[in-house]
Order: C-alpha cells, then structure tokens, then sequence
C-alpha cells in the first residue's frame, strides 16, 4: 500500500460563503457537546475509566469539520445514530478536525485517559498513531476505519465504496451525451484507484463507448481544488462529474455548467438539484451500533470489517426524477444483485490500459488485489501520480 496520508488537514484559507453554503444545505448539525479543535487540549480533565456501571464512552476522531456535507457528516450521522439507540447506555463526545500527524497520537491519547473505552479513528491516516496508543491503553478498544494493521485491541472497519461507485457508473453510462466521464481524486491510494476503476467499469457495463479521466487534487478537503478540477474536465467535454473528495464543490460546478454529477459518501443533492444524478451515501450506523453493542454485552473482537450494499452500508440513494427510467432501472437490478451479496464489480474479464488480462472470465478479483489495487482498468485515460 502506498506510504500517503489518507486525510489531510483541512487549508486555512477556505472561503467563508463556501463554509456557510455547506453548513445551510446539510442541515443543523450544531452539536451540544465540546468538540475540541487539534491545537487545544480536550475540554475535559484526564480522569479514571468510569465505572462498571456508568455508560460506556466512546468517542470519535474526525479529520475534517462535521459540517463538511461529504465524509465526516457521515461519520457524525452514525455517532448520533448510536446515541438514539443506547440512549444512557452510552455517553459520546466527538474531535474534529484532527490532521494525520503527532495531533492525533496526542487526541487518541487524552481520549483514553478521559476514561473512554470505545475510540473510532475515521481516517487512514490515523493508523499508526492509533496503533501506537492502543499498545499503552490494553483495557482500551480502538477501531480504525480504512486501514489494514490490526492489534489485540485494535480493529479495523471499512465500507465497500466501490459499490457505490459501481451503480454510479451505471447511471453516469446511461446519461452521458458526450461519452465524457470525470473523477475529482484526492490521492492515488487503492482505495481511490478502486472507486475509479468501478465507476468506470459500471458506465462501461451500460455503455462500453466511454472513458474517464482523473484530476487529483491532493487533498480530501479543498473545496477551490475540487471545484477547478471539476471546471478543467467540464472544458474538456466531460458531462458527468462524480469525486473522491468531501466537499460538494464538484456537485456545485456541474450545477453552474449545466452538466451532471453525483453526491459522495453523503446526500449532497441540496447542492446541485439539477446536476444531481444521484448519492453514493455511506450508512456507517449498522457498523457503529454493532461495535458498540459488542462492547456492551463483553463480545468485541479485532479483526477486519467490510461492509457494502449487502449489509446497508453503501447506497445508491435520492436518484433524480429526471434520470431516464431504464437508466433507474439498470442501476436496481446491479444493486439487486450486489444486495445477493454477488461480486459483481471486479468480477472478469477485466484488462488494464495496456490491454493485459488482471482478472480472468468468471473470476473474482483476490482480495489482495483490491485491497493494494495500483492499475486503471481500460478506459481510463491518463496515468496514476507517483
């Protein structure tokens, strides 16, 4: 796997209205408790565990602002999610804005002092620093969302965003005028590779004419950097835009232009009511209520998890009106079929740019191949950044 933070720190010099649009369209997510900021120290005093029989704790470390409309409003979504369920079962709290740095080792470790019992790390970058508190806090549970190291208290989770970004494709195939799909990508990880490779594979299921192309902008959360690599590939003839990143700055772009594009990890259709083809939503409370009903009842594990649309964890969802019926219809039945649990994404035959055969006709891609992916499938222009 590549040595690339997988969050990086939100720019300083966002601009204001765009914070205020993304605030307003996501709704109120004004939030009660202290959500502490990366360069102060977390409003509550270090204090022992809390008893037996007082809730469990949990917290959450997010990389970028709650109100950012894409990943880490997903995230929250699922916090709260496990609130309504446990209700004083549990007592949540919440870090934003944390960066893939000594940051997070210094937040993960305050939180396990506080007496939290249940820490979910949200980003990938978060792995190592995670990994190292959790060898001091043994009576501590972590969970790392994206990762791949594991320890004896330590787990990691995951969601199968290439699925949404499958069914993507497949309504981007069937709407396309100009044969033109775009990605705004944040970095060239697997993960990312992977979301392009199936979208371009879903379009290519419906459409075998098309190409895409990738703009990376180095970065999950630069709404200005996802906004002019969206304006670049519109110039070039792309009509259907979906992202890699946080902000709904790409949904935005196509709205001006008149072009179409798709909502990422969260509902962002308030952002572009008429570019907006569809969301692939990532649903994080199934996880998140199972996690911490195992830790209630004394049945938490580490391991790996990887959820998809089988599970309701990654959706299709809010598709618009306008969308032609056998477009909506294409995309269910894939759906059907991945909510059977079928693999149908990376299944074969499947050829990189140069043509040489990666999957076999009537094979399923290895995990291992998923998991380090590192080729664009054919159709996709351009190479991946080193």
């Amino acid at each position: 796997m590549p040595d690339l933070k997988k969050r990086s720190t939100l720019k300083a010099g966002l601009l204001v209205v765009a914070s205020s649009m993304m605030l307003t369209a996501c709704g109120d997510k004004t939030e009660t408790k202290t959500a502490v900021t990366p360069a102060a120290t977390p409003a509550a005093a270090p204090a022992a565990a809390a008893p037996a029989s007082g809730p469990l704790k949990v917290a959450f470390v997010y990389v970028g602002p709650v109100g950012d409309g894409g990943w880490t409003f997903a995230h929250d979504q699922g916090r709260k999610a496990v609130e309504a369920a446990f209700g004083d079962k549990v007592q949540t709290t919440f870090v934003e804005k944390v960066p893939e740095s000594s940051d997070a080792e210094r937040v993960f470790r305050d939180l396990a002092s506080q007496g939290n019992k249940l820490i979910f790390g949200t980003t990938f970058g978060y792995m190592e620093p995670m990994l190292k508190v959790a060898k001091d806090f043994p009576d501590v549970k972590f969970e790392h969302a994206t990762g791949y190291k594991t320890a004896p208290n330590m787990a990691v989770y995951e969601t199968k965003t290439f699925e949404g970004a499958y069914l993507a494709g497949v309504l981007a195939g069937k709407t396309t005028k100009t044969n033109k799909l775009g990605v705004v990508a944040s970095f060239p990880i697997p993960e990312v590779i992977r979301n392009i490779n199936a979208f371009t594979l879903g379009a290519q299921s419906v459409n075998p004419a098309v190409t895409t192309r990738a703009v990376w902008v180095s970065s999950w959360f630069d709404p200005a950097k996802e906004r002019d690599a969206a304006m670049t590939m519109i110039g070039q003839g792309v009509d259907v835009l979906i992202q890699n990143t946080d902000s709904p700055a790409t949904l935005q772009a196509a709205e001006e232009k008149g072009v179409n594009a798709f909502g990422w990890d969260s509902d962002m259709s308030a952002y572009g009511p008429k570019a907006h083809v569809g969301s692939a939503v990532i649903n994080w409370a199934p996880y998140y209520k199972q996690a911490v009903q195992s830790a209630l009842d004394g049945t938490w594990k580490n391991g790996e998890t990887w959820w998809g649309v089988k599970e309701k964890s990654i959706d299709l969802a809010n598709v618009n009106a306008s969308v032609p019926e056998e477009a909506k219809k294409a995309m269910e039945e894939k759906k059907a079929q991945l909510a059977e649990g079928k693999a149908i994404v990376f299944t074969g035959p499947i050829v990189d740019q140069s043509g040489k055969e990666v999957v076999a006709a009537g094979k399923e891609a290895e995990i291992g191949m998923l998991k380090g992916m590192n080729f664009y499938v054919k159709g996709v222009e351009g190479s991946i950044p080193k």
